[in-house]
């Protein structure tokens, strides 16, 4: 029988519309500095108390303490200072590690309307879920429920179904390598590859566009490479709110004699100027000077800006012909499109001069073309991000610049250890030697059919194929597109089961019956038979390493996220599997040895991460080993594209404030950007403004046009910002409902979220 929503349907997808009193000042032209150090120590003290939060920062990314539940970048190999933590990794500890507490009267007192007018800020400033929930169906508050019940339900409901691809797990990027090997074992186990995680949104152009280039989706370089490099490119991506730590290794590089490029829409503080914190001139407010170069590229306009620099490699004849005929196949017709591309058309779609163009290529050509090229998502979520990104790719081996100490390709990853849930399995399509390993190592049948990516689930459930929804982490509702179109597909569901620190919008919409599991957070001590336990992550440069929680937790009712894991696979499977799932749970030694013998570079996993600071896995791009089909690296040739906005319509890109990571909001500020106490934004170009009629702080709407269907976000205020004329920029979740369903990019499927058309006028 289809699922009763009558108690569901009434309750809002999206944050409130009422704006919270914006504070207007001047953008900085610098990142971090005194304001950085007070800000982390606002928001630890004022969450964490005097000793809960100073224990939490002393041991934050320290040799044996936990590793930060915020973004992925890596750790120095051979030293930790005592302060091993930046003001967004202080806001995510904060937010872990508060005082508050969600307690069942919290939800007696608050049924889910009442929830869903709360902002995202407020659901986090509630606190710490201490014990498991239920949403019963038509029921409007969630109530206490048993561990041992709570996995009943689950189990009863999935094997009810008709089949097991009738169920969608999907994962966050913040599950450490234990549950999420734990995670795809039970799924695959269950009978289905019905896997999506975050990495469907974010990273997956990069692994698209890098497997099929030069056999390896991750970087290829190390922390050591990039604080020795002679030129860093910074495409797409905002160090200075979204990886912070990146800061104090690219003023090392400038200060070892680097030259920073950085291609991005807006001027962000992170790219031009850092003060560092714990020196003394950062403290006076003295910055060092980061990117040389600036390039205020036009929204979608990197992959021209991209062929610009290679054409100019190519007439100038510095590219590196030994290397090419050695290494790579698929030159020739490679440089026979650089010829074709016509300047005007380059420097028209890029919005950047032929002359800046030829300025970054001969500065990558220069000296020992040591040259590394990092990006985020202002890359990925295009729809031509695969061949965008495979222009990077070009790039690098037309210099020869990959495979040797200070050069190579870096996707900077966003969550801790999203990495590290792809490397443990966690994918709608792993390759046949992972399944057979993990078979062999299992002794049962894996299922071969590709599952269920991101948008194809949200799609499946929409439509009724998938009934349960599982999700080990993370805020589905707000992380993915089309806010509208994937919260029918949730309440279309059976069952909806979150294992989730917080609260989050998801929770407020649900299936027929909602779950709430409350975990262990990642600065938490588990103890077994008198044995501190320990976790594991994966970082951007592909080191894993030894998490250990040091703090009480929160509440006595929770459980680590491998213990739901196991304990949800007993529940579901029973008899008919043959693994040890509650020994798994329970000993995490367990687990290693089980993914030392399933996963290549994991061999003698216990031993080796017991190391200080962990083991590097294998890169075969690193060592000039190609992992493709033919065995080289791949020139890919892509015809120029770029998205082409109609009258009136403006390309916009939704981004993260620097109050906020992912969708957790730890406040109403984004300093840099000279905005206070306020979300509901829109950042224009000030002659698009005025061509529109628009007066600054004024509220708008926008709406977005796609295959005849139209979304809108209404009243957000317009703030004339340095953008280049035609791109906008407004946050997530805020703008996600904009982003189209349908509107993905070739290859990958990541949505959109940086290139979506829109119409912008004063709300009614």
């Amino acid at each position: 029988m289809p699922p009763d929503l009558d108690s569901n349907t009434v309750i809002s997808s999206q944050p409130p519309e009422a704006f919270t009193g914006i504070e207007l000042d001047d953008p900085k032209a610098a990142a971090a500095g005194v304001p950085a150090v007070t800000n982390s120590l606002k928001h630890v003290y004022g969450s964490s108390g005097l000793m809960r939060g100073t224990s939490a920062m002393l041991n934050l990314n320290q040799w044996e303490g936990f590793d930060c539940p915020s973004c992925a970048w890596p750790d120095p190999d051979d030293h930790r200072s005592a302060f091993e933590f930046c003001e967004n990794g202080a806001k995510a500890i904060a937010s872990e590690t508060t005082k508050k507490r969600v307690t069942p009267e919290f939800f007696a007192q608050f049924g889910l309307s009442e929830i869903a007018k709360m902002s995202d800020f407020e659901m986090d400033q509630a606190g710490r879920i201490t014990q498991p929930v239920i949403l019963r169906p038509g029921a409007q508050h969630y109530e206490p429920i048993s561990w041992d019940e709570a996995f009943h339900v689950i189990g009863d409901t999935l094997n009810a179904l008709h089949s097991p691809d009738d169920a969608v797990f999907y994962t966050s990027g913040r599950a450490t390598n234990e549950a999420a090997f734990l995670y795809q074992l039970f799924v695959r186990e269950f009978g289905t590859n019905n896997l999506p995680d975050c990495s469907n949104m974010c990273h997956e152009s990069s692994g698209a566009a890098m497997n099929q280039s030069v056999g390896v989706g991750k970087a290829t370089v190390t922390l050591k490479d990039l604080e020795t490099a002679e030129t860093i490119l910074i495409i797409g991506q905002n160090p200075g709110t979204n990886h912070p730590r990146m800061l104090s290794s690219l003023q090392r590089a400038v200060e070892n004699g680097a030259e920073i490029i950085a291609v991005n829409p807006m001027k962000e503080a992170g790219l031009t100027g850092f003060m560092h914190p714990q020196q003394v001139k950062g403290v006076l407010g003295m910055a060092t000077p980061l990117a040389k170069q600036f390039l205020q590229v036009r929204g979608n306009g990197d992959q021209a800006l991209l062929k610009g620099i290679a054409k100019t490699l190519a007439e100038d004849g510095t590219i590196d012909r030994a290397f090419i005929a050695e290494h790579t196949v698929g030159f020739t017709d490679y440089e026979a499109h650089l010829r074709t591309l016509d300047w005007s058309e380059l420097e028209l779609v890029s919005g950047i001069s032929r002359e800046a163009m030829q300025k970054v290529a001969r500065t990558c050509a220069r000296g020992g073309r040591k040259v590394i090229t990092c990006w985020a998502m202002g890359l990925t979520q295009h729809k031509n991000a695969v061949a965008t990104i495979q222009e990077v790719v070009n790039l690098h081996l037309l210099l020869g610049a990959i495979g040797r100490e200070s050069a190579g390709l870096c996707p900077v990853r966003g969550h801790s250890n999203v990495q590290g849930d792809r490397t443990m399995g966690v994918f709608e399509k792993m390759p046949e030697w992972f399944l057979s390993n993990l078979e062999r190592e299992f002794r049962f049948q894996a299922p071969r059919q590709h599952g269920y990516d991101t948008v194809a689930a949200i799609k499946a459930m929409h439509e009724g194929k998938a009934k349960v929804f599982y999700a080990l982490g993370g805020n589905f509702l707000q992380a993915t597109p089309d806010t509208e179109f994937t919260a029918q597909a949730l309440r279309n569901c059976y069952l909806t089961v979150h294992i989730s620190t917080k609260l989050n919008r998801s929770h407020v919409i649900t299936g027929r019956t909602g779950l709430i599991l409350p975990c262990l957070g990642r600065s938490e001590k588990e103890t077994r038979n008198g044995v501190d336990q320990f976790l594991t992550v994966e970082n951007s440069m592909s080191v894993v390493h030894a998490s250990h929680g040091k703090l009480t937790p929160a509440s006595p009712h929770l459980l680590s996220e491998p213990e739901i894991v196991a304990r949800t696979a007993a529940a579901t499977l029973g008899s008919r599997s043959g693994t040890p799932w509650l020994d798994l749970g329970t000993d995490y030694d367990q687990i290693r040895d089980r993914i030392a013998r399933v996963v290549p570079g994991f061999e003698n996993f216990n031993q080796r991460v017991r190391q200080q600071g962990g083991f590097y896995l294998p890169n075969s791009a690193r060592e000039l080993k190609w992992d493709t089909a033919s065995g080289m690296a791949h020139f890919n040739t892509h015809a120029l594209a770029c998205i082409q906005p109609g009258a009136g319509q403006l390309v916009l890109q939704t981004f993260r404030s620097h109050d906020q990571f992912n969708t957790t909001v730890y406040g109403l500020n984004d300093r840099y950007r000279g905005i206070g106490n306020e979300r509901r934004i829109v950042f224009m170009n000030l002659g698009d403004m005025k061509s529109r009629g628009i007066s600054p702080l004024v509220p708008v709407d926008m709406t977005s046009d796609f295959q005849g269907q139209t979304r809108t976000a209404r009243r957000f205020l317009a703030i004339p910002y340095d953008l280049p004329a035609g791109s906008c920029a407004a946050y997530f979740p805020e703008a996600n409902v904009l982003v189209p369903i349908d509107s993905y990019a070739d290859v990958s499927l990541t949505p959109t979220s940086k290139s979506v058309l829109i119409t912008v006028k004063v709300a009614e």
